[in-house]
């Protein structure tokens, strides 16, 4: 069973990225960049994906999903 797994958009990329270190990879499906030179960019999970022209709640959802999934926590 997936294990439910809580994003907020107002979530620092830093702290998404070590909470779940797959995140990284699911959010770059997406064409989100969430990693410069081995370091998390700044701003917050919803910024992020909003500047990307998605939509914010379900892009979390779907990234929530895959993390629950994959049973990824750092």
């Amino acid at each position: 069973m997936a294990k439910k797994i809580e994003i907020h958009p107002d979530m620092t990329v830093e702290d998404l990225v070590e909470k779940f270190p797959s995140s990284v990879g699911h959010l770059m499906e997406k064409g989100i960049v969430c990693m410069i030179c081995g370091e998390p960019v700044w701003g917050t999970v919803g910024e992020l994906i909003s500047d990307k022209g998605l939509d914010v709640e379900k892009t979390i959802e779907e990234l929530e999903k895959k993390i629950g999934e994959s049973n990824d926590e750092g």
